[in-house]
């Protein structure tokens, strides 16, 4: 891909990830142009003091929610990728208010498929997360429904149309709602909260997704989803690095949270492929074969990749200089 020839449009871009996307794609990859499409003005303001869309700049903001379909096809006129961020994630938020989850993450994501398609984009990539396999909270099932609309998306474009995909990936270092900036927060206080000390999740800094994003878009053939291997944390290590010296608390763990996340379950290993740096999930119903996919080979038998049987962890020190990038 020659992404100086691109127009690319990420909605979600005012959030964690689409500032990190915008500010790699465009020191690094130079597209022809770059949308941002978000809701927020606000966001889209304090985003153009740093990523201005003044004459000769290749960066323009559209105002929309993905909710509407009709925006988002005037939106996507011209569009060659996207790269579709935009959701309601927060657990509690989304237990509370499941009607507009649905109509952001499931309903939202249909419209972007549609407008797509109808608009002539050639590949769109959107962002899943662990929540989504084995979900027991409405976000992870709302991030599940949207992975199999975007996979079965292929067989409304056809073989010459848009190339649906989903990539899925873990807990994301300085993204919005992670746990870091509590425990920055209560190192004061001298004590952090925990809601169990057993609990395990996989850990990417906002850098590596979006590296991985832009490394998918390159290689999908569509329908794939695509699964980092990322290294694995425990609550206890991670407070630690980030508040040494402080009290722990054991608060309880919260309704719709596990103890440990998955992100590849046994059922999805038989039809994935593994590769050395990545597993793609297979669609159910793929019109290429394994060749795509050259190197790649079938986990073993009721293979499961989660966060507490994860053969790579975190130290401390590692875990620090996450923190710090």
């Amino acid at each position: 891909m020659n992404w100086q020839d691109l127009t690319v449009l990420v909605t979600g871009g005012t959030g964690s990830f689409g500032r990190k996307f915008t500010e790699i794609l465009l020191e690094e990859y130079r597209p022809k142009k770059l949308i941002i499409f978000s809701r927020d003005e606000l966001k889209q303001h304090d985003m153009r003091q740093v990523f201005a869309d003044t004459a000769g700049s290749t960066v323009r903001y559209f105002i929309g929610d993905v909710r509407d379909r009709e925006r988002l096809e005037r939106a996507f006129h011209g569009v060659d990728v996207v790269v579709h961020a935009a959701a309601l994630k927060q657990v509690p938020a989304c237990e509370y208010n499941p009607i507009e989850a649905i109509k952001t993450n499931i309903v939202g994501g249909t419209n972007v498929i549609e407008a797509a398609i109808d608009q002539g984009v050639k590949k769109v990539l959107a962002l899943s997360t662990d929540k989504a396999v084995n979900p027991v909270n409405l976000y992870g099932a709302t991030k599940l429904c949207a992975e199999k609309l975007f996979v079965q998306g292929n067989a409304y474009s056809g073989d010459d149309g848009t190339q649906f995909s989903c990539v899925r990936y873990g807990n994301v270092v300085g993204s919005r709602g992670s746990v870091i900036p509590l425990f920055k927060k209560q190192l004061v206080t001298g004590k952090v909260t925990v809601t169990d000390p057993r609990m395990t999740r996989f850990w990417i800094t906002l850098d590596q997704g979006v590296r991985f994003v832009i490394h998918c878009i390159e290689r999908m053939h569509g329908g794939e989803v695509f699964v980092p291997k990322i290294p694995s944390m425990n609550i206890l290590d991670l407070a630690a690095a980030i508040a040494p010296g402080c009290a722990v608390e054991n608060v309880g763990i919260r309704p719709g949270e596990k103890l440990h996340e998955v992100l590849l379950s046994e059922d999805e290993s038989r039809d994935s492929i593994e590769l050395e740096d990545m597993f793609v999930v297979k669609p159910l119903h793929p019109w290429w074969n394994d060749s795509a996919w050259p190197g790649g080979h079938t986990p073993a038998d009721g293979y499961r990749y989660a966060s507490d049987t994860n053969t790579q962890w975190l130290s401390v020190e590692e875990l620090k200089s996450f923190a710090d990038a």
